[in-house]
């Protein structure tokens, strides 16, 4: 974090951190004295190594601040970087043309709303530069007033496009608007190729990667940053960052919440570390959103969930049937983790491109990942936010709030426990149940794993079943799940194939309790043995 520069307008001369919660500018964070990591080195980078870039990373991870601090570099606005890196590097600062379009300022939901952005830009990009003659499409006008402003200036042009992709996750659901959206991104996209010789430099950013078959077919010349190692950090905060910048912040924090040093950071991770955009990171990044928030109001709260979650994600899961187990489970290669064009039949990289989930394993031999929850905030939000997309719609002051099931489970009431859930399932509002055993197997997933907030729950799956170990201080659960067979024949197995054994010299109570599922009746029925 650097705030040696005194020259600007407002520095705190104190020791009060000023944090940029919200704020995506560049020069105002500069002038106002605001907490800045630096990142220039890596823009830097960017801007004397090459020209065409895109760069895909979770929402409030710092997209647009790099869109600003760009458009800053390339403006020649040197006194904006007094003690960063970019400020003593070897650059000639000049002031190029620039064209900076951000699709993050609208509502997309009807066929004229891209349009409408792209024209407010173009008629302000015409105005400051006139191109010689009129052109009706929105590409055509794109195109001209690229060359307008590189003849009038004498200097190529710097494009700069923040969230290119929201017209079109907007639009997910309506296949009609979509490909309309993007059949007018791709071609005023391809500007960028065909104007080359007038381009100093183009930055794209977004979410999502819509891959090589659909908007960037045409722009092949584009460098995707988003994976590449020496990109890791270029948004969101590393440990080594956190601890240079904000430590005496972080020992605040812990004095606040009755916490050590060690202690705090040890939350502070599990929290909010975690994201890995490529299999040879040694160490994640923390949420910047998050945790600049938690510095700031020095509460633990899960800060960039609570900004919103976008409903296209439950609405690919729900439209692939997705079954939720796999989602840390199956491994997919890198062509399908680079591109949501698949979404309609595989929604893990619509996850892991929103930051719902990250890399956690990769297979080099098979150039495969296995994904998951990056940390404590995503997980349990994620989770929660299922919760009444996959869960029969019931009252949250009813018999079946997740509370009374944690107090059965947490006073050795295991009846009450299982008539509970059986209760459960026979009010279900059935129309998320697609195939029903998809349902029953997602339902237990989301049920079982909010559980596990509050109790030590443990998942395992063979053969698409779920079975369920849950432990507390003074008891032991074991369930086996059955799918159409009887419980009878559930209990059985837990009997046959030992699942008790580990626990012979345990003197908790053990619950032996076997569950069967009816696809037909869409019921659960039970037996249960006690030791």
């Amino acid at each position: 974090m650097q705030q040696k520069s005194c020259n600007f307008a407002a520095v705190n001369t104190f020791r009060v951190m000023k944090y940029p919660i919200g704020i995506q500018n560049f020069e105002k964070i500069r002038r106002e004295g605001y907490a800045y990591v630096d990142k220039t080195a890596l823009m830097y980078k960017m801007a004397s190594e090459g020209s065409y870039y895109f760069l895909s990373r979770p929402r409030r991870f710092g997209k647009s601040l790099m869109v600003s601090t760009l458009e800053a570099f390339f403006s020649g606005k040197k006194e904006l970087f007094e003690g960063l890196y970019a400020g003593t590097a070897d650059w000639e600062w000049k002031e190029y043309p620039i064209l900076h379009l951000d699709l993050n300022v609208k509502k997309y939901d009807s066929a004229t709303s891209l349009d409408e952005i792209l024209n407010r830009a173009l008629l302000g990009w015409e105005n400051q530069y006139p191109p010689k003659w009129k052109e009706p499409s929105l590409e055509g006008r794109f195109e001209l007033v690229v060359k307008a402003a590189a003849e009038q200036t004498g200097m190529p042009v710097v494009i700069l496009v923040d969230e290119y992709d929201k017209p079109l996750l907007q639009a997910i659901g309506n296949d009609a608007l979509q490909t309309e959206y993007r059949n007018t991104l791709k071609a005023f996209y391809g500007v960028l190729k065909s104007c080359d010789a007038h381009i100093k430099f183009a930055f794209l950013t977004g979410v999502t990667k819509f891959g090589k078959v659909s908007v960037f077919s045409d722009l092949n010349n584009l460098i995707d940053i988003s994976m590449l190692p020496q990109y890791s950090h270029i948004c969101g905060i590393s440990e080594q960052e956190l601890h240079e910048n904000f430590d005496g912040d972080v020992v605040e924090l812990a004095t606040e919440n009755g916490m050590t040093k060690e202690e705090c950071y040890r939350r502070l991770r599990l929290d909010y570390d975690g994201y890995y955009f490529n299999e040879y990171a040694k160490e994640g990044a923390y949420n910047p959103f998050s945790l600049l928030s938690t510095l700031s109001f020095k509460v633990f709260r899960d800060y960039w969930f609570e900004t919103g979650t976008p409903s296209f994600l439950v609405y690919q899961l729900k439209k692939t049937c997705y079954p939720l187990e796999n989602m840390t489970t199956e491994e997919v290669s890198t062509d399908t983790l680079n591109s949501i064009d698949i979404m309609d039949e595989n929604p893990l990289p619509l996850l892991y491109q929103s930051g719902y989930l990250t890399l956690k394993n990769y297979d080099r031999e098979f150039d495969t990942y296995t994904l998951g929850f990056p940390n404590r905030e995503v997980e349990q939000g994620f989770i929660k936010y299922l919760l009444p997309f996959y869960t029969p719609k019931v009252s949250g002051n009813s018999r079946f709030a997740v509370t009374q099931f944690i107090k059965d489970i947490e006073r050795g009431k295991a009846e009450d426990f299982m008539h509970r859930l059986e209760d459960f399932f026979a009010t279900g509002d059935y129309e998320v149940v697609g195939k029903a055993e998809k349902y029953f197997q997602n339902t237990l997933y989301v049920f079982f794993r909010l559980l596990g907030f509050y109790v030590d729950v443990e998942r395992h799956t063979a053969n698409g079943r779920m079975d369920v170990l849950i432990q507390t201080p003074q008891y032991i659960y074991i369930l086996e799940l059955k799918v159409d067979r009887t419980a009878a024949e559930a209990l059985q197995q837990i009997e046959e194939k030992g699942y008790a054994r580990p626990f012979e010299d345990d003197p908790r109570t053990l619950f032996k309790i076997g569950v069967n599922f009816s696809t037909e009746t869409k019921l659960i029925d039970w037996v249960m043995a006690t030791r």
